[in-house]
């Protein structure tokens, strides 16, 4: 997989773990802001030693075909504004994943995370070959759900309870794409 991919405004790369400081600054900076949309974070999740080791095993599931993670980067950044990631990649005769992505709080509203959105759908679906991409998102991040709506993803239905967020169990809509060139 390519380790760096542009976009119009954005570079996203994929970061092994000597890229821990700049992701737990990304962190620490960010911690109100995706408290809402992200699992509970203890105070170990903001230590280098932390994002060090997520970052290899980030690496590792990568390796495997598992997942792609990039990190978001402005054109002309030194820091990650985000990231943006296929998970739970499986193969075989359902060739899908689910579609994740964080952003800066300072950086929203500026459609930096639809772009990034629409590269990791050609990268899906041109270089990964997959089928189906699946995103969850809470009933009322509308933002999440305007970025992938506008981007041709149709909503599925209601998972109830579905991920446990800032130590509550949330409902999210599940939003699915598929690749209409697919034919493999």
């Amino acid at each position: 997989m390519r380790a760096i991919v542009e976009t119009d405004r954005l570079t996203l790369r994929i970061l092994d773990a000597t890229m821990a400081e700049s992701v737990l600054a990304y962190y620490k900076i960010n911690m109100a802001f995706l408290q809402p949309w992200e699992p509970l974070r203890n105070d170990g999740f903001y230590t280098y030693e932390t994002q060090f080791t997520s970052l290899a095993l980030d690496a590792q599931a990568m390796d495997r075909g598992e997942m792609l993670r990039y990190w978001i980067y402005l054109k002309d950044g030194a820091e990650p504004i985000g990231s943006i990631a296929l998970t739970n990649i499986i193969r075989g005769v359902f060739k899908s994943c689910f579609l994740g992505y964080k952003l800066s709080e300072k950086e929203g509203g500026k459609g930096y995370m639809t772009e990034a959105i629409e590269k990791i759908i050609e990268i899906a679906f041109q270089d990964l070959k997959l089928h189906r991409i699946e995103a969850n998102i809470m009933p009322h991040n509308l933002k999440s759900r305007k970025a992938v709506e506008k981007l041709g993803f149709k909503e599925e239905g209601l998972s109830e309870k579905y991920l446990k967020i800032n130590d509550k169990w949330e409902d999210h809509y599940r939003f699915a794409l598929i690749n209409q060139a697919f034919d493999a």
